[in-house]
């Protein structure tokens, strides 16, 4: 059943088939990263502590806690903007088209669209053993539009999203020859 959900620039008549976003398994990398990286300060303050005197001196307990404090600073700053990325990162397949729409960055994102009648070749990869496990890869849709290659990267099941790429590919030139 299609969605019903509208995005910037959708044509009249348009209908969405499918809406992809990374697998949950990216999303949950970058937490377990950040995650480790928020107990980093209490670990360098145990080595200053039984290696050093620095924490015992008038300055060291204020110099540290700025240090600890513009290191959470930064590191929410870059969860954030991990964050958005994953967030994001869009791509939408429906009857007409197929558009990427790649957050580039905090202030830039990059919408590329495709019809589907211009599509030529889908491929489907998955590559390594946690990728295999939670089944998730990148989709590469060869185009003869000036954007020869669109990437749908680390989207859940490509296999199946291949195939019903294809397929919606395959009924728009089909329906096309037939003048519907």
């Amino acid at each position: 059943m299609p969605y019903t959900t509208l995005f910037p620039g959708q044509e009249p008549d348009e209908k969405i088939i499918i809406i992809l976003r990374r697998h949950g398994w990216i999303l949950f990398q970058i937490i377990f990263i950040y995650g480790l990286l928020m107990f980093l300060p209490l670990f360098f303050q145990w080595i200053l502590k039984n290696n050093s005197n620095v924490l015992e001196t008038e300055l060291g307990p204020i110099i540290f806690a700025l240090c600890v404090s513009i290191y959470y600073l930064a590191l929410t700053t870059f969860f954030f903007r991990a964050w958005l990325d994953y967030y994001l990162d869009i791509w939408i397949i429906t009857d007409e088209r197929i558009v990427n729409v790649e957050q580039k960055g905090l202030f830039s994102r990059e919408i590329s669209t495709q019809r589907l009648y211009r599509i030529q070749d889908v491929t489907a990869e998955v590559h390594g053993v946690i990728p295999t496990f939670f089944h998730y890869g990148n989709v590469y849709i060869q185009t003869a539009g000036e954007e020869q290659r669109f990437v749908f990267k680390q989207i859940p099941d490509p296999y199946s999203v291949t195939k019903k790429l294809m397929q919606l590919v395959d009924w728009k030139k089909k329906s096309m020859a037939n003048g519907i």
